[in-house]
């Protein structure tokens, strides 16, 4: 009901498709359909760069609000069941940007990506440190690098109490209270490295 009801506001706001379908790269590089709600307008792809800035002009009213609150990736609860991702993982990236032969890149690949993460809560605002001028060139070369080694940081530390942390603050989040880069780093020094980007 959930789901059926956000769908309903999406398509009321702008009319079209309610559900995005992207393609991400999962483990072993392997690429696979990720759903979400669809938070653009459905000429986005056309009238825009593939990544999404602050105040991207692009982003509807509702979709603004299903991002804010996290609620624009319930329909990858279905990515979970197919065996596509887990609930708790590395973010999934878009193909264009990794590159399966790099070391760093491998490392991550080498698990599921997730529906959150660390990585997601860190950079929950990306669209705010890009680079407006060229935020492809930005994305490549300082913020998924950084986002990476997060991940990788994550996957050495990874535990049950640090998952069942970062599930509490998915939820905080979602209800307007993202943790610091201070409270993330207290919970894991050794993602210090990827945090330096999130400031």
């Amino acid at each position: 009901p959930l789901l059926l009801g956000l769908a309903v506001a999406v398509v009321l706001d702008d009319p079209g498709p309610p559900v995005y379908v992207a393609r991400r790269m999962g483990r072993g590089g392997r690429p696979f359909r990720l759903f979400k709600l669809r938070t653009m307008r459905r000429d986005a792809a056309i009238t825009g760069p593939g990544l999404s800035l602050a105040s991207d002009p692009r982003v509807t009213r509702i979709g603004a609000a299903l991002r804010r609150m996290r609620l624009d990736e319930v329909p990858q609860l279905w990515n979970v069941v197919r065996g596509d991702m887990l609930l708790i993982g590395p973010r999934p990236e878009d193909p264009r940007y990794l590159e399966p032969a790099d070391p760093l890149h491998a490392a991550v690949l080498a698990i599921r990506p997730g529906i959150t993460g660390v990585t997601q809560l860190a950079y929950a605002r990306e669209g705010d440190l890009l680079d407006a001028s060229d935020p492809e060139r930005h994305y490549r070369e300082v913020l998924l690098p950084a986002k990476l080694r997060m991940d990788l940081a994550y996957l050495r530390a990874r535990s049950l109490s640090l998952d069942l942390w970062i599930l509490r603050q998915t939820l905080l989040t979602a209800a307007g209270h993202p943790p610091s880069t201070a409270a993330i780093r207290r919970r894991c020094p050794a993602l210090d490295e990827g945090l330096d980007r999130t400031v």
